[in-house]
């Protein structure tokens, strides 16, 4: 059978700009420790008139001025569940506004893991049905949206940032081959982080907008991190080496590793464990994180920057609370997406 892979993608950012130095003043966290600490120089912010779903439009226009919109067979959504509308599906605007009719949509949510989930989930489709041939992946996030910084118990997610991503998925692809994936999820952290109020369990009201429950939250910030620190990084190397072996592959065949944006210690120990150095990952200090659409902006800048040569192997890894880790490996076949 002929590769399936990745063939293209793209990328879209706002045009505001948060620093480091903004945050600090936003937050009273010394720009110092949100540079070196958060790993963060800056983010992009979106104005009121882009929404999760523009995001993923302007991200992908790109590829569609390259590929017949017709052409396309399914249209998937994987980015931020902070959309535009509660219960709301953003896949029908996104299929209709980038012209691509003959293409059923649906969307995906598993929070910040879902790009290697999706990509999973998009072989998974082509391999089953022959009628499918290309799939376009699209993510938006305006997450920056949902932080209240005044609330120490988020500390750990004012890298929240906005931007959108999509990726061309096809039968018979040149540029790259997706290979195997491996999903892990531990459903005993179901409850740490959440909006609370919005859900059918608290419906908005006056109360809920004065008590300020419609941004993001954590129950117990200290008992959460008392129970994810043992298991996070090695899930990260879990489902990073298991993908690897189901792929025939090995720790030292990595060549680019693709994580979500996290604090820069995190980051640094997850390549201390692989064995990795910094210059074979791409790390998102001037981005942040934007929920399930890191690793597929890391892999545009990968291939844009020359980081990816033909025969190299990429690793996609996230994970996203609830929690869920999950990596795919890439094979890259050559040129620039």
């Amino acid at each position: 059978m002929k590769a399936i892979g990745i063939e293209a993608t793209s990328v879209y950012f706002p045009k505001g700009i948060e620093t480091a130095e903004a945050l600090a003043s936003k937050t009273g966290i010394p720009e110092k420790i949100i540079i070196e600490k958060f790993g963060l120089y800056q983010k992009h912010v979106a104005d009121d008139t882009m929404h999760a779903s523009d995001l993923a439009i302007a991200a992908a226009r790109p590829i569609l001025s390259k590929v017949d919109p017709l052409s396309i067979d399914v249209v998937i959504y994987f980015g931020s569940p902070h959309k535009d509308y509660y219960v709301w599906s953003s896949a029908p605007k996104i299929q209709y506004e980038l012209g691509t009719k003959n293409a059923y949509a649906f969307e995906m949510m598993n929070v910040s893991s879902c790009f290697p989930i999706a990509l999973k989930v998009s072989k998974d489709m082509l391999m089953a049905d022959e009628s499918i041939k290309n799939i376009l992946l699209v993510g938006g996030c305006k997450e920056s949206q949902i932080i209240d910084y005044d609330n120490p118990r988020s500390r750990f997610m004012f890298n929240f940032a906005d931007g959108g991503t999509a990726a061309l998925v096809k039968r018979d692809a040149t540029m790259s081959e997706i290979l195997d994936s491996v999903i892990i999820t531990d459903g005993s952290f179901h409850e740490d982080v959440r909006v609370p109020a919005g859900g059918s369990k608290h419906f908005a009201s006056l109360e809920s907008v004065q008590n300020r429950q419609h941004y993001i939250d954590v129950v117990e910030p200290a008992s959460m991190k008392e129970r994810l620190d043992p298991v996070s990084i090695p899930n990260f190397e879990k489902v990073i080496l298991q993908a690897l072996q189901k792929s025939g592959l090995a720790l030292q065949d990595i060549n680019v590793l693709l994580p979500l944006h996290s604090k820069r210690s995190m980051f640094r120990e997850l390549l201390q464990r692989l064995n990795l150095p910094e210059e074979k990952a791409v790390y998102l200090d001037h981005h942040g994180h934007m929920s399930a659409l890191d690793p597929c902006i890391g892999l545009h800048f990968a291939s844009q920057q020359g980081k990816l040569k033909t025969g190299d192997i990429a690793v996609a890894v996230s994970a996203g609370t609830g929690y869920t880790w999950a990596a795919t490996v890439i094979e890259w076949k050559g040129g620039k997406g």
